[in-house]
């Protein structure tokens, strides 16, 4: 006969294991229905990484909402125990709507699949396309892909006990989500982000309710001032003057020409219902978001103290009933399980499209394609899991290892936007100067010491030095003079390439 800790324990086994299914049932039937509409599986570029450009606003808003909302969020901001961290979701409100004004336009008129066929339309060049794709799989591989699996299974490991292993975890987030994409394609994907992320939202709330009653809505006494103020010191992760320097930078990269968001706003039918979704997008991430990656983190604090990474995971498991604490673990590993997938799924695209079409040969069935990639990429991703194991904190670790590539490819697009005329070789001249500075900034100590910046500023100044380098090296070693185009492009002037 079960004790009551056992049964409790099979309870909420049961109902994790009962909503993972449903929401996979759920999906299932809702593709089915695409495919009843005409929208079959054709193997086509289209079909695989746009979802067959047939994503209505809903899902376009949902997929873009639990592609960034995974356990790197909760798990890793609230991991920070301090209300600070608020400002990279409220700040996100600048990327969403740079992507939906100035970059959705563009990728519909240019007929974009990847974010990097903008940047070769724009140079004379395709080596600027495939460099850019390069550094995306990279980071997509070696950081994004295990960091969520790693996040993911370090908040089931502390929701469920240590008895199981984080990797145990980690592993079969990874193999669903990698089925996901084989199976589905971006389809599958942006289905199960919109039916998880109504879920996974609704119950990220409940526990902030939950966290704020079992202090007597009382997160002031015996918590420092610093985890409770928004306004940053030079000594803390966000710097408050950094919100007028970086960040704004650091939001519209991500938002704007990171392929894993831009992908699903590239999947509707139309500029207009693409914009819709991410204005729905934006609404979330301003309403819904900043509370529920923030203020757990710092109930946590008074409670159990600084546990770092771990907080999130022992407040869940605190505050909630067991049979509510399964549902809440189905939610959370569907979003690790989505956002696995979509940057999985991003990973094949840029391959395939990128890589493959262009130096193997002609892709005649994505889906077999993708598949092998598929397999391959996720074997790496869990191979990279026991880096992070080490790191004191995701999510500031996941913003520094970025900087190294974010504002060198941010440098690509603002000068193939805002100039006519420039190389390809010139804009992987700045690309390559930008990583090199970042790389100095980052790694060896007596150079950040000297600069005396924080990262956040120190990525302005990549950003900056990165497009003056690419017109330095296009003027003085190409002799080729660049030609202002302002914003004459974004209002729909200047079709000519490079």
């Amino acid at each position: 006969m079960y004790d009551t800790a056992e049964f409790g324990s099979l309870v909420q086994v049961a109902v994790f294991v009962g909503l993972t299914a449903l929401v996979g049932l759920l999906t299932w039937w809702k593709v089915r229905s695409a495919q009843k509409d005409g929208t079959a599986h054709d193997g086509s570029e289209q079909d695989v990484y746009l979802a067959g450009k047939g994503l209505s606003w809903f899902f376009v808003a949902g997929s873009i909402t639990l592609t960034n909302l995974s356990t790197d969020q909760l798990v890793g901001m609230n991991g920070n125990q301090m209300l600070l961290l608020a400002w990279w979701e409220i700040a996100g409100f600048v990327g969403l709507m740079a992507l939906a004004f100035v970059f959705v336009p563009l990728y519909y008129r240019y007929n974009c699949t990847t974010v990097t066929e903008l940047l070769e339309r724009r140079y004379d060049g395709r080596s600027i396309r495939t460099l850019i794709s390069g550094i995306f799989l990279a980071g997509n591989v070696l950081i994004y892909l295990p960091a969520a699996l790693y996040s993911g299974g370090l908040f089931l490991q502390s929701l469920f006990g240590e008895g199981v292993p984080l990797m145990v975890f980690s592993i079969g987030l990874a193999l669903i989500g990698a089925a996901y994409t084989i199976l589905g394609g971006l389809r599958a994907v942006a289905v199960m982000d919109t039916f998880s992320g109504i879920g996974i939202l609704f119950l990220a709330l409940v526990i902030v309710f939950l966290a704020l009653a079992a202090v007597d809505w009382d997160i002031v006494t015996g918590v420092p001032a610093e985890r409770l103020s928004m306004v940053g010191a030079s000594d803390s992760p966000i710097p408050f003057h950094t919100l007028f320097t970086g960040m704004a930078f650091i939001q519209i990269f991500y938002w704007s020409t990171n392929q894993n968001i831009t992908q699903k706003a590239m999947a509707a039918p139309t500029v207009k219902e693409a914009q819709k979704g991410v204005f729905a997008a934006a609404a979330v991430r301003i309403l819904v978001v900043p509370p529920i990656v923030v203020i757990p983190g710092v109930v946590a604090y008074k409670l159990f103290g600084d546990v770092g990474d771990a907080a999130y995971g022992r407040l869940v498991a605190e505050v909630l009933p067991i049979w509510l604490s399964g549902a809440f673990a189905a939610m959370v590993a569907a979003a690790v399980i989505t956002t696995f997938s979509a940057v999985l799924n991003s990973t094949v695209a840029l391959y395939s499209v990128d890589f493959h079409e262009q130096f193997v040969g002609k892709v005649e069935n994505h889906w077999k394609l993708g598949a092998v990639m598929s397999g391959l990429a996720t074997v790496i991703a869990i191979a990279m899991i026991p880096v992070f194991t080490n790191a004191e904190s995701i999510i500031n670790l996941l913003q520094q290892l970025n900087g190294l590539s974010s504002m060198p490819i941010l440098s690509a697009f603002i000068v193939g936007l805002l100039f006519r005329n420039v190389a390809a070789r010139s804009a992987i001249a700045g690309v390559v100067w930008g990583i090199g500075l970042y790389g100095a900034y980052t790694f060896m100590d007596g150079f950040a010491a000297a600069v005396g910046l924080h990262y956040i500023d120190f990525m302005v100044i990549t950003l900056f030095s990165s497009v003056a380098a690419a017109l330095a090296f296009n003027r003085f070693v190409l002799g080729r003079r660049a030609e202002w185009l302002g914003f004459a492009l974004f209002r729909g002037g200047d079709e000519a390439r490079a």
